[in-house]
């Protein structure tokens, strides 16, 4: 018959056998949990440094659609500028060029033909002037805003496109 000591060994050894088991258990848990926390814990980090990485391309997109509708808005002033310039030089000199035919009128009545004359061209004049200038700023603002306007596109579509 089994001895006590051979019963409480038993009894030890079985418990041991147990104890192993469950600690081993554990450990496979433990390394499991952490195998899938690092795994998800690194995809986490590739899809924020995606992100940013995108977000950073949206921006220097946003910047380049700024820095060329500005371009378009000064190439628009510029025109504007230089037509103005224009039509200013040629009215000052139709202008000079009235006063000397107005100086050669022999009657008041040639005087005022010619000032009507003068003053219908000079009219017909501004407004062509004034009729362009509108044309030109029209064009200028259209061209200012499309590259803003295709950026605000591409960031509906982009939006829309992750829904």
């Amino acid at each position: 018959m089994a001895t006590a000591a051979d019963t409480v060994k038993k009894t030890a050894d079985a418990a041991t056998a147990a104890a192993k088991e469950n600690v081993e258990k554990t450990v496979a848990a433990a390394e499991k949990a952490t195998a899938a926390g690092t795994q998800a814990i690194r995809e986490g980090l590739d899809k924020s440094i995606a992100g940013l990485t995108e977000l950073n391309a949206q921006s220097k997109q946003n910047l380049d659609a700024v820095v060329a509708s500005a371009a378009a808005a000064q190439k628009g002033v510029e025109a504007l500028s230089n037509q103005a310039v224009a039509f200013s030089k040629k009215s000052w000199e139709d202008g000079v060029a009235a006063a000397q035919k107005l100086s050669t009128a022999r009657s008041v009545q040639e005087l005022f033909e010619l000032q009507t004359n003068w003053a219908k061209s000079a009219s017909e004049a501004y407004l062509a002037e004034v009729n362009k200038a509108t044309e030109t700023l029209t064009a200028s603002v259209k061209d200012s805003f499309a590259p803003i306007n295709a950026r605000v596109t591409a960031a509906v579509e982009t939006l829309q496109a992750k829904r």
